[in-house]
This record gives C-alpha cells, structure tokens and sequence, in this order.
C-alpha cells in the first residue's frame, strides 16, 4: 500500500489492488501543493469536514472519476445534491468497503462549507486496509479520548495537525500522539499559510525525546507502508 502526502491535509491512498482513496484534497489554490487536481484520480473521496482548505478540488476531481464520497451525513448529501454518489455515515459508525473498513470519530473543530451549508459535525477517520490501522485525524484540538481511540485500535500511523492557531500545536499534537500511541506519527496541516507555520523538526525532536517514531514527508512525497 502506498501513502502520498499531497500538502496540507490532503493524501492519497492507493491499495495493492489499486484502489485510490483520496482525502481532503486541497490542491490548485494551495500555495504549497506541488500536484494540481487534474494530475489525482479517485475511487473515493473522503472529506474530513466542510471547510475549503479540505473539500477543496474534491468536486473538480470528481467530474472526472466519479468516485464514491465517503463523509458523514451532512457533507455527504452536500456532495449528493451536487450530483455525485456518496455513502453517508456519521461518528462512531463504521462501514467495510471493497479496500477496507472506514470509521468516523470525533474531531474538536467547524464545518461550513464556503456557501454557508451547514456540513454536519467535523470528523477525524479511522482506516484499516490491508492490515494497517491509519488515524487520520482531521482538523481537531486536543482531546482526552485520543487515549481510547488508540487503546482499541491499535494505530500505526497517525496524521495529525501540528499548525496551531486553528488546530493543535506542537506541544498539543505531542501529547496527542502520547494518548493514542501510534506506531509513528506524521504531521499535517503546516506551512501551508504563514498563520499555521510550524517547524517539523521540532516536533520529531519532542516526539523523540518521548521515544516516539515521527515520519516528515514532504509535500507530494509517497511512501510504502
């Protein structure tokens, strides 16, 4: 299985079947995204939350592909009522799909699409495809049930914001990744804008010091996990 991290929050997963989940793809008006919507093609989309730094190019691609969106409900009829297919679920609810089995969590944030369409409860997402537990946790702050979701499933890689001012910091994303205790963590949502600056490294270095495994990728890098 492939992961690619396309800046931002936005990633693509392709199976070893060839299967493409895409998430959040915020892509032609990101500064800082090396790779524009017409070169991503999707079997899913799934969307985190309304804001337009995470639908973003997600209908652009979707006139092409026709992919299935993956979102709770709310967001999910949005797509539905711009004429795309969608498999509406919500929080704590889990759904097995031909890659695998997606499950929504809470995520500490908004969710209003840019035309002011109330998009449902923001959401972090659970995957588990070909034997690996991803936690992708959306735009969120801190919160206390991190601890659970990991105790019950066992992650191996965590994405996770690091930018502060509208997410988690450093420090908060750290403690984060000491609730939930993946096998490694990857940071997101940073240096994207100069208001959500932040310095990877530095979270690596405290997430070392705590005996913690941080993988940087850089924007447009795909990786084997």
């Amino acid at each position: 299985m492939k992961l690619r991290y396309l800046s931002h929050s936005a990633f693509l997963i392709t199976t070893e079947s060839g299967i493409r989940i895409l998430i959040d793809p915020f892509l032609d008006d990101n500064p800082v995204s090396p790779v524009k919507s017409d070169e991503i093609d999707a079997d899913y989309i799934i969307l985190t939350h309304g804001h337009g730094d995470h639908i973003g190019d997600a209908f652009k691609i979707a006139k092409r592909c026709n992919p299935k969106f993956i979102a709770v409900n709310e967001l999910a009829n949005y797509a539905i009522n711009h004429g795309f297919r969608a498999h509406n679920m919500h929080i704590g609810g889990s759904f097995n799909f031909d890659f695998g089995k997606v499950k929504f969590t809470i995520a500490h944030h908004g969710s209003m699409t840019n035309d002011n369409y109330y998009a449902g409860e923001p959401a972090g997402v659970l995957l588990f495809i070909e034997g690996k537990i991803i936690y992708h946790t959306g735009d969120t702050g801190l919160f206390y049930d991190m601890k659970l979701i990991g105790e019950m499933n066992p992650i191996d890689y965590m994405l996770l914001p690091i930018g502060d001012n509208f997410t988690m910091g450093i420090d908060d994303a750290v403690k984060a990744v000491e609730l939930a205790n993946p096998n490694a963590a990857i940071p997101i949502h940073y240096n994207t804008f100069p208001l959500i600056a932040a310095d990877p490294e530095e979270f690596k270095k405290k997430l070392s010091e705590r005996n913690k495994e941080c993988i940087i990728m850089e924007f447009g890098e795909e990786i084997e996990i």
